[in-house]
């Protein structure tokens, strides 16, 4: 099987021996994004409603840059680091989702990197968009 990997300078450059995210079998299969601004790599300011909009920003550059989008993504796990953002969260991850929203996992952690407070990964089919 054939993979590629995909970067993009829209998006967060990877801080670990890792992808942004890799092209394989048809899908493309997203790292997690934490709220960084791809320029600085620092994390943004604001609580969980600017963390969340700059996660699904982040990815959605790095599903731009292995053409495809949002439409197309089947699989998401969200990372809390406090499980009652749930239901902000949800509101604002709606707003992304395509008319047939994505299967879903959300799972509340001890800590993500940089002390973020969401992390968002994404498998998404390719050729869809």
């Amino acid at each position: 099987m054939e993979m590629t990997k995909i970067e993009t300078a829209q998006a967060p450059a990877a801080i670990g021996p890792y992808s942004q995210a890799i092209k394989a079998g048809g899908f493309v299969y997203c790292s997690g994004q934490i709220p960084l601004v791809a320029e600085t790599g620092e994390l943004i300011v604001g609580g969980i409603v600017e963390q969340t909009h700059k996660c699904l920003q982040n990815l959605q550059q790095v599903l731009l840059a292995a053409d495809t989008d949002f439409s197309a993504v089947v699989k998401t796990t969200i990372y809390l680091i406090n499980l009652e953002d749930f239901a902000v969260v949800n509101e604002i991850y709606a707003v992304y989702c395509a008319e047939i929203a994505p299967a879903r996992v959300t799972v509340e952690v001890s800590g993500l990197p940089k002390g973020a407070l969401v992390e968002i990964d994404a498998i998404a089919h390719v050729g869809v968009v």
